[in-house]
């Protein structure tokens, strides 16, 4: 059997406010002892998002299995967390062969909601991300990332020395429409700060921590593909 309780539903809420711009279609839910992991691309391979929830997220959490692979319609959760108030304490819930999820949202002693969904067998991928020692870290408020949306461009464009220069680059994007930096400021609800790791020739990192205070709850981290140049290849 697998449950999890989340003493506040504006966690999860937010979370996947922001997984379905990028995740429009369905995802796989990784549930083991650790607690829930998810991995996804964005439909034209450009980012990827991962979302890490330990076990510290949740007032209970058990998982009678090492791992459970839950597949998730990404439109029907979104709908079922639009019943769920930010202060409602959610269960999650399934068996051990789990054919469906059960979502219980409950307020107090005021009203106790229950929602099952139907489970997805989704054949996707599991992709190694390799550790980064970033060349640039910048920790921002997360209101003034939301604000760029996707129209500033962020990047390092010098590193030299052991003791460590470097010079990063914002400047105006001219194909903000099109840039999925604009998608991962959904999630900034989730922390007032953001954090950025930049590195050359490698993926942008946006990592919003689920907690303010406590960052051994999990994140939530986007990883958007460098631009390559002409010139480059």
């Amino acid at each position: 059997m697998f449950e999890a309780v989340l003493p506040r539903g504006k966690t999860l809420k937010d979370i996947f406010n922001g997984l379905k711009e990028l995740i429009t279609d369905h995802v796989n839910v990784d549930v083991s002892t650790d607690g829930i992991k998810l991995q996804a691309m964005d439909s034209s391979h450009v980012s990827m998002v991962c979302l890490d929830m330990t076990v510290d997220c949740f007032t209970v959490f058990r998982c009678d299995q090492q791992q459970m692979t839950l597949g998730l319609n990404m439109k029907s959760v979104t709908q079922i967390l639009k019943l769920c108030g930010n202060d409602d304490t959610v269960t999650l819930s399934c068996d051990d062969d789990p054919q469906r999820l059960t979502f219980k949202f409950e307020s107090g002693e005021d009203r106790v909601s229950e929602f099952e969904m139907n489970l997805m067998e989704i054949d996707a991928e599991h992709l190694g991300i390799p550790d980064t020692d970033f060349q640039a870290e910048i920790t921002m408020a997360s209101k003034e990332f939301a604000s760029t949306k996707g129209k500033v461009a962020f990047g390092v464009t010098s590193v030299e020395g052991n003791v460590g220069h470097g010079n990063m680059l914002f400047k105006h994007n001219p194909y903000a429409e099109k840039n999925p930096v604009k998608y991962f400021a959904k999630s900034s609800p989730l922390n007032e700060e953001v954090k950025l790791g930049l590195h050359l020739d490698q993926p942008l990192v946006v990592q919003f921590n689920l907690d303010e205070k406590k960052a051994n709850l999990g994140s939530l981290k986007y990883f958007l593909a460098p631009k390559i140049n002409d010139d480059d290849q």
